[in-house]
């Protein structure tokens, strides 16, 4: 490793085997909840899916902001739409059609009343279809599993997702042409700031809502500045792992906000970690993390039907990567893949302001 500073390959690097891993490690911690057997690896109150969460909002912003930077506004909203809604739609639709009739047969009930008991599967997918997720499950399904009730429990942070996106696309909108730069770069001290204040204040005062939101956004943001430095002077491979292990050490010792002050670091250095390993050629053509993502809970809850809560964990994580990434392959192909090639079609170039 070099400790000359180099442009970041955007072609080149292993950001897809990261996001995936992230992604995997959400489906690890989670198993902890779905099987009944505790909260799993922890520390500062936060298991390690919802790091692996944070991890994906500061990756994000780091491509989110390119993305914002290189289209126009029409364009950028059309992009980020294509790439997260129609798979999100589609995880929707096969949790009610497949999954759970799957589940009721599974568990040996029939599937008389599936339809008409509340929560349909219309209602399920008409009321969770504007990405705030207002019904986790469906009729009376996963009624004797250890997590009850619950079909998507990883899809609530969808919504933050795109409120990211809503912020980058304001800040980075022609009124603020001729700051563009420095509104991007202030978010991150701002959202650090802003999350403060609900600490301050109190998630009772400002609600939980746009708490988990001011948690979040500092993570997004601190991608963003990350992007303008990586553009401007280049990343340092040795560096940004020794990035790394300094943010580990802040999110783990510094209580609250720990997390948020460590974020830019983080950030810095996934992406040298991404210069410095290799990924599979296969995972470099097909981006399957976020597939993985929406389709591991229903995955994760069919699997505790079929296997039964005290089977192996092991042989548990086996089953459920690999049903996961079999359906986030399936997304990527005949989904995610061809809405991005529909939305890369009408790509125009950003004017000058």
């Amino acid at each position: 490793m070099s400790w000359q500073a180099r442009e970041f390959p955007y072609s080149t690097n292993s950001l897809n085997l990261l996001r995936l891993v992230l992604a995997a490690v959400v489906l690890f911690a989670h198993s902890f909840y779905i099987l009944g057997r505790g909260i799993g690896p922890q520390f500062q109150g936060e298991n390690l899916g919802g790091w692996a969460v944070m991890a994906f909002f500061g990756l994000s912003g780091f491509l989110i902001c390119r993305s914002r930077l290189r289209t126009t506004a029409g364009d950028y909203l059309f992009h980020r739409v294509a790439r997260i809604y129609p798979a999100f739609i589609v995880a929707l639709v096969v949790t009610a059609v497949i999954f759970g009739p799957l589940s009721l047969l599974l568990d040996g009930r029939g599937l008389a009343g599936y339809l008409g008991v509340p929560v349909t599967p219309f209602q399920f997918v008409w009321g969770n279809s504007g990405l705030t997720v207002s019904s986790y499950g469906i009729g009376d399904t996963l009624s004797t599993v250890p997590y009850p009730g619950v079909w998507i429990g990883s899809l609530w942070t969808l919504r933050y997702e795109f409120m990211c996106y809503l912020v980058m696309w304001v800040v980075g909108s022609s009124i603020f042409a001729k700051i563009r730069t420095g509104a991007i770069a202030a978010m991150y001290p701002l959202s650090v700031l802003l999350f403060v204040a609900t600490l301050v204040a109190g998630e009772e005062r400002v609600g939980a809502d746009f708490a988990q939101f001011a948690r979040l956004l500092p993570f997004f943001a601190a991608g963003a500045l990350v992007y303008l430095v990586v553009d401007r002077y280049g990343i340092v491979a040795p560096l940004g792992l020794g990035a790394i292990a300094l943010a580990v050490i802040m999110m783990v010792l510094v209580p609250a906000l720990g997390g948020q002050l460590a974020a830019p670091l983080l950030v810095y250095g996934l992406l040298a970690l991404s210069i410095v390993i290799r990924q599979p050629r296969w995972v470099a053509r097909n981006d399957i993390s976020y597939g993985f993502y929406i389709f591991a809970w229903p995955v994760q809850q069919l699997a505790v039907l079929m296997l039964g809560p005290s089977t192996p964990f092991v042989l548990y994580l086996v089953v459920c990567c690999a049903g996961t990434g079999l359906l986030a392959w399936a997304s990527w192909v005949w989904v995610e893949r061809p809405s991005m090639r529909i939305a890369r079609g009408r790509r125009k170039v950003p004017s000058a302001t």
